[in-house]
């Protein structure tokens, strides 16, 4: 596998533009995995004529148990308007309930159903397969490398803390 940190770095072996070839390239993979990765899942979100915004929230709600409204806000970053349009909808199809915090009455925290259970799980099932065998494949080094480059992906600081390390500041 080609190291990126050495190209294009002036050694006579790579050719002119290696560099912004290979970054090209990965830009390229993300958009052919990620066209991949929500084939499946899209297909059953269109038999409740459900999209990919719909996704995301049942994903996260599932993962986040209790979570309020703002703190999905916040992660999804949408409009409040538009999570309203998604929420109200997996709400009135039964996949999502709503509660109001215990101490703050004004929170709404959400969570799935039994039926939203099982629609994340049905939506998730193929994704961590495909994971799953990708990881496998490639193995616990290439999978460090990976989840590196994903988390110097993410813009934000508070968002690469929730995986537990965050990445080193720019100069």
């Amino acid at each position: 596998m080609t190291d990126i940190n050495n190209l294009g770095q002036g050694d006579a072996t790579d050719p002119p533009g290696a560099r912004d070839e290979a970054i090209r390239q990965g830009i390229e993979l993300l958009f052919f995995a990620y066209r991949d990765f929500t084939a499946e899942p899209d297909a059953i979100l269109a038999q409740y004529g459900f999209g990919r915004a719909h996704h995301r929230v049942v994903h996260f709600v599932g993962r986040h148990p209790q979570i309020t409204v703002g703190e999905l806000l916040g992660i999804l970053r949408i409009t409040k308007q538009s999570l309203n349009r998604v929420l109200g909808q997996l709400v009135r199809q039964g996949f999502i309930v709503q509660h109001r915090g215990a101490q703050d009455r004004r929170q709404r925290l959400l969570e799935l159903t039994t039926s939203g259970r099982d629609l994340e799980h049905r939506l998730s099932e193929l994704q961590r397969a495909r994971v799953a065998a990708a990881f496998n494949k490639a193995g616990a080094q290439a999978v460090e490398g990976f989840r590196a480059v994903l988390l110097g992906i993410i813009a934000a600081e508070e968002d690469r803390r929730r995986f537990g390390r965050a990445r080193p500041a720019r100069r």
